[in-house]
């Protein structure tokens, strides 16, 4: 593994553990019970030992939560936040590496003669404006957690904190992922990737908040749980001219119109609609004046699908519609296809394995979910190993459900105890 830092040592300077949050012991604990002279101990098993950790710090969780919460960073910047977690990971003991770019982390423990799960949580915020009103609000400027990153970083700061004081109970290794910059395409997972981070990992899981679900439930589903996300740039140029006499020059205007309707309609015909492509413009500029034919023009928008075959074809089927529709215009054109991430495709296996573990928390826990349009780093880790991604419900269960990238999301802190539960339950019953 190429990944660079101190295991085990927060950086010097590092005041992580004493901004504002109280500092309650994690020191390993036994794992046996009382025993007296005539009797043998008895082993706590890992979920007994699960359930005591979080009846000690469920408060803790909270506490993290709201500190993270308060002190956002954007991407590639979670300095910060890197250094509040690899804090709490040296104080139970475990060995840590930062990631070369110097923010996010990872750190395993458990046997070393078995397969390594890994555990991913993203730590980025976005540059939004926090308007929730919490004591604990964003104090950046600007920047606020308003994905629920900041959650993502507490359950599994708690899911490793726990699963270290159950070493001895643990069927398989751990490995946690502290990713940065989830935010920014074409994402950090391939920082990670890149630094060895899936190297000796059998298998990787991840939550994300989902404020449609009510909270204590989790979702799962086989197959595409998110969607490839890539933007489409068309910049346009011609000669320009008089409205008067478009015969004379080419019509960049009506060009873009062509384009603008054309491209997402033929691409309804080219792709299977199973794969639930979908192609929008979210921005077009050109001219000013009503009697001008401009000289330039810009158009930019995504194209997603949840079919991973399908996402693979795009580029090429795109660049083939673009020329076909500019070809008898006479404009001229620059295609910039940006390619961003892959869908998150569940293995079968590894969703059945999250079902099982929602399943521990009550029958009632287990909900079903449906495809998201959205992107996620995510998939990523898919390209080199098997995993599944969970949605973890943060809704309170009464009011509004606020939707994710808003200034006034918010998730019920009930929330991190549940995704503590999920995300230990995958390693205690892995086999």
């Amino acid at each position: 593994m190429t990944i660079s830092g101190h295991p085990g040592t927060a950086r010097a300077g590092s005041d992580a553990l004493s901004m504002g949050v109280d500092t309650p012991s994690v020191a390993r604990e036994t794992a046996a019970c009382p025993t007296t002279p005539d009797t043998e101990p008895t082993l706590m098993s890992g979920t007994e030992i699960v359930d005591a950790w979080l009846a000690e710090h469920t408060g803790d969780l909270v506490q993290w939560r709201r500190h993270i919460h308060a002190n956002p960073e954007l991407s590639r910047a979670e300095f910060t936040t890197t250094e509040f977690v690899s804090g709490w990971l040296t104080k139970a003991g475990l060995s840590w590496e930062v990631l070369p770019g110097g923010t996010g982390l990872i750190c395993d423990f458990g046997p070393t003669d078995r397969p390594r799960i890994a555990l991913r949580a993203d730590m980025d915020a976005l540059p939004m404006q926090e308007f929730t009103g919490l004591s604990f609000a964003s104090t950046v400027p600007g920047v606020s957690h308003a994905c629920g990153h900041d959650a993502h970083t507490t359950v599994l700061l708690g899911a490793g904190l726990a699963l270290a004081e159950a070493q001895d109970a643990l069927p398989v290794g751990v490995r946690l992922v502290f990713q940065p910059a989830e935010e920014v395409m074409p994402g950090g997972a391939i920082d990670v990737v890149a630094a060895g981070g899936m190297s000796g990992v059998d298998r990787i899981f991840a939550l994300h908040c989902d404020p449609r679900l009510e909270v204590g439930k989790v979702g799962i589903r086989t197959g595409a749980i998110t969607s490839a996300a890539d933007t489409v740039e068309l910049v346009l140029d011609s000669p320009g001219g008089h409205t008067s006499r478009p015969h004379l020059t080419s019509d960049l205007v009506y060009a873009i119109g062509t384009v603008i309707t054309g491209l997402p309609g033929l691409l309804s015909r080219r792709v299977d609609p199973r794969t639930s492509t979908v192609m929008v413009w979210g921005a077009v500029s050109a001219g000013k004046a009503p009697n001008a034919i401009p000289q330039t023009g810009m158009l930019t928008g995504t194209v997603r699908t949840g079919d991973h075959a399908t996402w693979l074809l795009l580029e090429p089927l795109v660049r083939e519609i673009v020329d076909g529709l500019l070809a008898p215009t006479g404009v001229r054109y620059q295609l910039n296809y940006k390619r961003g991430v892959p869908p998150v495709v569940n293995d079968p296996a590894s969703a059945l394995m999250f079902e099982n573990a929602i399943l521990g928390l009550g029958e009632d826990a287990l909900a079903d979910t449906p495809q998201s349009g959205g992107g996620e780093d995510f998939s990523w880790y898919l390209e080199e190993v098997p995993g599944a991604m969970a949605r973890l419900g943060v809704w309170s269960g009464v009011g509004e459900q606020l939707d994710l990238h808003q200034p006034t999301f918010d998730i019920d802190e009930r929330a991190l105890a549940v995704g503590v539960r999920t995300l230990t339950n995958v390693i205690l019953q892995a086999h």
